[in-house]
């Protein structure tokens, strides 16, 4: 199971949100690249950037930064915030970036969504953003009717390439991931999903990795690595590749004589 790291973009900055509040952002880096490298030197092999900027406008915002994180390192990278047209999403690709998330348009336009699936096979996710059980849209500051199970599927039809599916109520809080709605999700879809919001611990990466065999395949972990709750190397060691449990047992030992 991949352990993704988030790198939030305000202003150009790293911060992270609690709950989704902009009002409520903390600030851990001036130098976002230097944030992605220090995650890849400690083992990351995917990173996941969000445009915080865009995501309340609508449009890219943070290019800079993207840009700059994009041609400094070695590892996919996948980004989401303000994705609403197909010109952001090329620009994006145009860049390195591998793949491209939706979130809004998902509710609001699934004709584009469909239409990017086709142009850009596997390399359009879907953001999935909930707030109980309902799809927030538009920088998390709207609600809309549309169950995020419904979304999923329909989605799924589509063409997505995963889900990316975040409680925002667990979000930057540290509370622990939304087991019961993830194995909703995955009982309602085949395409993997990937867990956000609310990873505190080890343990909690452990809880999902006993969903792996239902589709969830990875853990985007913001907070929780930034406060030093998470060490990286540690949850790669116990989820990632090469995890104690995928070990292959000796079998030239025996303990009988």
């Amino acid at each position: 199971m991949d352990v993704i790291p988030a790198i939030d973009l305000l202003e150009g900055r790293c911060v992270r949100l609690y709950q989704g509040d902009y009002e409520k952002s903390q600030v851990f880096s001036e130098n976002p690249v230097d944030v992605a490298k220090q995650w890849v030197d400690q083992g990351a092999t995917r990173l996941h950037l969000v445009d915080l900027d865009g995501a309340k406008a609508g449009k890219v915002i943070n290019l800079k930064a993207i840009e700059a994180i994009a041609q400094t390192i070695s590892v996919p990278i996948e980004v989401g915030g303000g994705l609403r047209d197909r010109s952001s999403v090329q620009q994006l690709f145009n860049l390195g970036v591998q793949w491209a998330i939706l979130g809004t348009v998902a509710v609001e336009q699934p004709q584009l969504v469909q239409e990017l699936c086709q142009e850009f096979p596997q390399q359009i996710i879907i953001g999935i953003d909930a707030r109980n059980g309902k799809v927030a849209t538009r920088g998390w500051l709207e609600t809309s009717e549309v169950l995020a199970t419904q979304l999923a599927v329909q989605m799924q039809e589509l063409g997505a390439a995963a889900i990316i599916y975040t409680d925002i109520h667990r979000d930057g809080t540290l509370s622990g991931p939304n087991i019961e709605a993830l194995r909703e999700l995955t009982n309602a879809i085949n395409i993997p999903v990937i867990a956000s919001g609310g990873v505190s611990s080890v343990t909690d990466l452990l809880s999902l990795l006993a969903l792996e065999a239902q589709g969830v395949t990875g853990a985007i972990v913001g907070r929780a690595l930034y406060t030093g709750d998470i060490l990286l190397k540690e949850a790669l060691r116990a989820i990632g590749p090469g995890r104690i449990q995928d070990v292959p047992p000796n079998l030239d030992f025996s303990s009988f004589a």
